[in-house]
């Protein structure tokens, strides 16, 4: 079996598009929930706060022609996995369309804006707003279609729309496709659009932080005072690569994917389960071929739910014992099919520069939480070659990603 590695990374969120941009907003402990004035019509809807991309650098060679395909999300994808080429300096290289290149890309769904479309033929029978593009932008599978298509993509193409997990089920797939041989280059990641929709279907179970009037004191993952989560947006985009195949055009390594695990709760829809949260931890231990003491950091899935909050920690804790951990939620908020990429992503950022962020808002540790060694305050340097990430959706679809310095 080959190794894996990362050569490319890039990505659009709250907090800016730069690696440069973001670092300098975690280290001011700065995140990206605003007051939404837009929803305020929405008065079924309790939650008035979300994490949005306010801006984001359009390309100037995507023209009309270019972008007529493409919602937000599958956009957001694109711009993200042509400056992840870019960055690995693959952006028109023959391997591209070698069909020795494929992709795998996740959302939670498509464009809203264009399921409206749909929506106002079925509600008011008016089919006038729906045209050619109306479902591609739409599809579940559209981002990954939309960047197979832009870069001529002629390998395989997975999609992952698997709420939040689509992006780190992106990454494993992606590192499985390399690993067997079936792949020598993926471009793998997640993305999400901003819509109230997505904040409804959590307000709904009520799980998201009404504090309206104080965007800047939430979400709080691990806190006992948290009041749920918010929801956000952006997209993140990594170029995995076969290790030789790297190494013999002189790339630059930011990191190996070590080990992936998967599996599922098979209990209930939208209620985590400790034990196969756990036990996806040790499969992706057992395909690295380390043990838990070799983790150094992890990076939690962190959502600010009370019972995904005390879940999931006690998981790490039983499998990992007690180590460093934050949630790079409270910054970005949820921004569900892409947080896997944009953690990964960040995650391997910190790694690389030993500099672990805090989870901000975290005051007082909720004690039904695991015993772990909860960063908070001042960000954490941390001497380890090895982190882990982890996300969780609902279905109980479970993920953990593990990478190591090279």
């Amino acid at each position: 079996m080959r190794r894996v590695v990362i050569t490319g990374m890039a990505g659009i969120t709250a907090l800016g598009e730069s690696i440069e941009q973001i670092r300098d907003a975690i280290a001011k402990g700065q995140n990206a929930v605003r007051y939404m004035p837009d929803w305020e019509p929405y008065q079924d809807v309790r939650t008035r706060l979300a994490a949005p991309v306010l801006d984001f650098t359009m390309p100037a060679h995507f023209t009309r022609k270019t972008t007529r395909g493409m919602g937000r999300v599958a956009l957001m994808s694109v711009i993200s996995a042509e400056n992840a080429l870019h960055d690995a300096g693959l952006h028109g290289s023959e391997v591209i369309q070698s069909g020795q290149t494929g992709v795998a890309f996740g959302s939670s769904s498509g464009s809203v804006a264009a399921v409206t479309e749909l929506g106002d033929l079925l509600l008011n029978q008016n089919g006038r707003k729906i045209n050619a593009t109306t479902y591609i932008r739409m599809m579940a599978h559209t981002s990954a279609v939309n960047i197979s298509v832009h870069f001529g993509l002629k390998g395989l193409t997975l999609p992952t729309p698997s709420a939040c997990t689509s992006g780190s089920m992106a990454i494993g797939q992606a590192f499985e496709a390399i690993k067997y041989g079936k792949q020598s280059v993926m471009l793998a990641g997640g993305a999400e659009e901003l819509s109230v929709a997505s904040a409804a279907v959590f307000d709904v179970l009520f799980a998201t932080s009404c504090q309206n009037d104080q965007p800047e004191n939430t979400p709080r993952p691990f806190d006992q005072d948290r009041d749920g989560l918010v929801i956000g947006e952006g997209a993140a985009c990594l170029i995995l690569e076969e290790f030789e195949h790297a190494k013999a055009r002189g790339a630059h390594i930011y990191a190996e994917v070590l080990g992936y695990g998967s599996n599922t709760d098979g209990k209930h829809v939208t209620q985590p389960d400790h034990e196969q949260m756990g036990r996806c931890m040790e499969l992706a231990l057992n395909d690295a071929d380390i043990s838990p003491e070799q983790i150094g950091y992890v990076n939690a899935h962190g959502t600010s739910t009370e019972q995904g909050d005390i879940a999931e920690s006690q998981a790490t804790a039983r499998v990992l014992g007690k180590k460093p951990i934050s949630s790079l939620k409270s910054y970005f908020g949820h921004t569900l099919g892409a947080c896997g990429a944009i953690e990964a992503w960040l995650s391997i950022d910190m790694l690389n520069r030993q500099q672990f962020a805090p989870t901000i808002n975290l005051e007082n540790i909720d004690a039904r939480c695991g015993d772990l060694d909860y960063i908070k305050g001042q960000a954490r340097e941390i001497n380890t070659d090895t982190i882990m990430s982890n996300n969780f959706a609902f279905g109980g679809i479970n993920t953990s990603l593990i990478f190591k310095q090279l």
